[in-house]
């Protein structure tokens, strides 16, 4: 029974780390196709793809934690991804509860911030400035010189709430994962390996 519990507890951790392993590098991957969008512009790319591919390392160390049934990696590998649950779970949350509001505060902060942004939106949605039009001012889209266009606004709050409740609700799926994941890894650590020396184990 100790060896089939061995054997079951390491089969479940070594399939969830190899599961976070492909949602990381799909999520490097969808960074790097999105660095040259209007969403997500090269000054920002470095962080973004800095966090992911911090999580795939640390489904890596779990991984070969789990493979190797190694103490201080399984440890560490429990500290560090119950620290990502609450980052995430918070994250996550705070995406579900953002009101429509709250959404145009924040979109609107954020055009605010980056001229380069505002230029990028502009031409790629064919709409000028943020909540009205202005025709003195100067404006990129297609749609200006004709003087047809809409505030930017509308248009980004269409995909905005939907792209936040599909992030918080994925991000909260993974976040109760991880939970399984730290009570995986905390009930793995603490079996005994049956092909070890008995003597060996603390």
């Amino acid at each position: 029974m100790g060896a089939a519990g061995f054997t079951c507890s390491k089969i479940c951790l070594c399939a969830l780390n190899i599961l976070y392993v492909m949602v990381s590098l799909l999520l490097v991957g969808i960074a790097v196709w999105a660095c040259g969008s209007v969403w997500s512009p090269a000054s920002r790319w470095s962080g973004d793809c800095g966090g992911r591919v911090f999580l795939f390392l640390v489904a890596v160390a779990g991984l070969i934690g789990a493979m190797k049934h190694h103490q201080v990696l399984l440890f560490f590998y429990m500290i560090v991804l119950f620290m990502v649950f609450i980052v995430q779970f918070s994250v996550s949350s705070a995406c579900l509860a953002v009101n429509r509001e709250q959404q145009e505060e924040l979109l609107e902060v954020g055009w605010n911030n980056s001229q380069s942004t505002q230029r990028d939106v502009e031409k790629s949605l064919n709409c000028c400035g943020f909540r009205e039009v202005d025709n003195n001012h100067t404006c990129e889209a297609v749609c200006f010189p004709n003087h047809a266009c809409v505030p930017c606004a509308e248009k980004i709050q269409e995909h905005a709430g939907e792209a936040l409740r599909f992030a918080g609700g994925i991000g909260l799926f993974f976040s109760f994962t991880e939970v399984v994941g730290v009570w995986l890894a905390y009930h793995y650590r603490n079996q005994k390996d049956p092909r070890a020396n008995p003597s060996a184990f603390l």
